[in-house]
């Protein structure tokens, strides 16, 4: 049976209280730490690094930790992360000159490796690098801001996704992230999504027990 994973976006949430902010999502029932790492680069925005990680490990955060890397080039983040903490860590193929050679730095590292598509980028990488793969990343926003509206036609791609991922037969999460709320994550379950990133839905409410609740009852609604 499929286990459905609500992964928290800190980026939406009050950084002058993250600790608490994320000992509050996860009391609440969130299942991952999701991390948006951008550059200023690869995205135009600039977030956070390894330190705060890090800090969230010494404050005595024990849940996963899912770094998705906005940078470019990538390796050179990779170890630095890894050794801050971090649980999985994602990337876009765009960003790695040689990506089979950065996932195998991921897991050398000791951690999950995923690889992340934009809206615009097409699944084909995936066929040649699916058995170093254990997370699938898809955007349904661009990149770069949180707070955007779900691109539709990324449902679509969630759908071609997962066929990829079944006839694999390997055991590889299908996340999604950028305008995931309450009332499409049912949809996206069914169409074969599994990890859910949101970040504005979750810590734009008072109650985030309650809108992590919502979500897991939209889900199982959903998919039965």
């Amino acid at each position: 049976m499929t286990e459905y994973l609500i992964a928290p976006s800190i980026l939406s949430a009050d950084f002058a209280k993250l600790g608490a902010e994320v000992d509050s999502v996860i009391d609440a029932g969130a299942d991952w730490v999701h991390f948006d790492v951008m550059d200023n680069h690869y995205v135009p925005n600039l977030t956070i690094g390894p330190l705060v990680c890090q800090a969230l490990r010494d404050h005595g955060v024990t849940a996963p930790i899912d770094v998705h890397l906005m940078v470019e080039p990538v390796d050179r983040l990779i170890p630095d992360f890894a050794d801050a903490g971090a649980t999985a860590i994602t990337f876009h193929p765009e960003a790695s000159r040689h990506i089979d050679r950065s996932l195998q730095l991921v897991r050398e590292h000791g951690c999950k490796a995923g690889l992340v598509f934009n809206p615009a980028t097409p699944l084909s990488v995936l066929e040649w690098a699916i058995d170093k793969v254990d997370i699938v990343l898809l955007m349904s926003v661009n990149p770069g801001f949180g707070g955007q509206s779900f691109i539709p036609h990324v449902k679509q791609k969630i759908a071609a996704a997962r066929a990829l991922i079944d006839a694999s037969g390997r055991d590889i999460r299908l996340e999604v992230d950028g305008g995931v709320k309450v009332d499409n994550i049912g949809e996206l379950a069914a169409l074969g999504a599994d990890t859910f990133v949101a970040g504005s839905a979750i810590f734009g409410e008072q109650d985030y027990r309650a809108v992590i609740g919502a979500m897991r009852a939209n889900i199982a609604a959903a998919v039965g």
